[in-house]
């Protein structure tokens, strides 16, 4: 039975844990349970993460609240992971990054016509700095699945996959609190992994939560480039750099684009203001390690990626989802906040790509390289 089988797990191998009930994981669940969630959708659009108090309750209707709907109505236990995303830019980073730039500026002395000239380069969030943390993560899920099955357990496992209140569980589960960036903070890791669920029937001890120990600090509010966090634990999503780099499928609104900077696929500012980062750890997990495509090539130099080069450059990453066309838009926005008149070229050629959305941000890329060469003259 499932207290026998409970008895014999070993506690060294189990995750933080939290209890739910079988009712609360329908589309139908009460109110109650969806404010248990924590996780609000106002009117604007905006999201919210705040405490479950009466206050609250009363003053949020139920119809603006996210369901879980995650079809699996007979689970009693979410078992939720954490994993280190590892990419702390520590010194062995640091120093890849550096032969790396080391080997482009050589061959650009050396003339050689397949190294790429010094130019501005594109920040990449380190979570997609190596291999996609969908697929790493998964496998982990199903040794785990696997594992539980011994005991008579049936599971059900998601990285990202489904409308699952992650960080809500997470929360209650006592891996980390929320952060004022709406983000989880855990007191080893900082702000810097990942999570994942597995719904099961096994009957399990839950672990207690953690208080909040932000305390007065709002350096994750006044670190975002974009003012998105617009008061502790509310996000307007629309406007954040993650959110735009990879979510938006369309046109990045024009008075945002120069709020981007050099980024070309989501954001750390946030995650990297965090004071409790000062005890993250360096993940063991090699997967997230930093390839040369993510931190070491010049933003021009992407622009020249057809469909197909695409696809086999950022094969087993996370940026293969936004696809060509989304990496490249971003990318001419990129080169529109930094770029100078060597980026030109690349640029025109953009210009008439057939993809339209990249053609009309490379435009816009040139008339921004344009406007900072004719202010120069104008001093």
């Amino acid at each position: 039975g499932y207290c026998k089988a409970r008895q014999r797990l070993p506690e060294a191998l189990l995750p933080r844990l939290v209890r739910d009930t079988a009712d609360g994981l329908q589309d139908n669940a009460p109110q109650a349970w969806l404010f248990h969630g924590r996780r609000v959708v106002l009117a604007d659009g905006s999201t919210v993460s705040m405490p479950d108090t009466p206050e609250n309750q009363a003053e949020y209707p139920q119809h603006s609240l996210q369901k879980p709907g995650c079809g699996f109505p007979i689970a009693r236990i979410v078992v939720l992971i954490s994993l280190a995303i590892g990419c702390v830019l520590d010194a062995a980073v640091g120093a890849e990054l550096a032969a790396v730039n080391q080997f482009l500026r050589s061959h650009a002395a050396a003339g050689t016509a397949a190294a790429t000239v010094a130019g501005a380069s594109g920040r990449v969030a380190r979570y997609a700095w190596g291999d996609d943390y969908h697929d790493v993560i998964a496998a982990k899920l199903d040794k785990i699945d696997n594992f539980l099955r011994g005991f008579g357990g049936m599971q059900k496992c998601y990285v990202d996959t489904g409308p699952i209140l992650e960080r809500d569980y997470a929360a209650q589960a006592g891996v980390g609190w929320h952060g004022k960036s709406t983000m989880l903070i855990d007191p080893r890791l900082g702000t810097w992994f990942f999570l994942a669920e597995i719904l099961t029937t096994l009957d399990l001890p839950p672990d207690n939560s953690q208080r909040d120990r932000c305390g007065k600090c709002e350096r994750c509010i006044t670190a975002c480039p974009t003012g998105a966090i617009t008061s502790p634990h509310r996000l307007d999503a629309r406007r954040c750099i993650s959110y735009l780099t990879i979510e938006l499928k369309g046109s990045i609104p024009v008075d945002l684009r120069p709020l981007i900077g050099e980024r070309i696929y989501g954001c750390d500012e946030c995650l990297d203001a965090c004071p409790w980062n000062r005890f993250a750890e360096v993940s063991r997990e090699s997967a997230f390690s930093a390839r040369e495509s993510t931190i070491g090539m010049a933003l021009r130099d992407y622009l020249a990626l057809g469909d197909a080069e695409f696809r086999i450059m950022f094969r087993n990453s996370p940026i293969k989802r936004i696809k060509r066309r989304g990496f490249l838009r971003n990318v001419c926005v990129a080169l529109g906040n930094v770029g100078d008149l060597n980026d030109l070229p690349a640029l025109e050629r953009a210009a008439v790509d057939p993809e339209p959305l990249v053609a009309e941000h490379a435009s816009w890329a040139i008339g921004r390289i344009r406007e900072r060469r004719d202010a120069k003259k104008a001093v």
